[in-house]
């Protein structure tokens, strides 16, 4: 089979180990657990990145709050 060879060569190695990790067929609920999880994760490391770009940034709640009451919108000089 080409395509799968060529869906393979395409992924990293962590995709491959996952992939032959759930070859076989998972329960709807523990698939929908393992999900959650992944995107809990993910979620995670979000929130993380986005704490240590404010923290680099000195962004702070009243940096929102000053963002939040501007005014964005470009005026029609046409």
């Amino acid at each position: 089979m080409k395509g799968n060879e060529a869906l393979m060569e395409s992924l990293n190695e962590q995709q491959v180990m996952m992939l032959r990790l759930f070859k076989n067929p998972l329960s709807d609920e523990d698939f929908t657990q393992i999900r959650r999880l992944a995107v809990k994760l993910l979620a995670k490391n979000m929130d993380e990145t986005l704490d240590q770009w404010e923290q680099e940034n000195n962004i702070d709640e009243h940096t929102y709050d000053q963002l939040s009451k501007g005014h964005f919108r470009s005026s029609n000089n046409k």
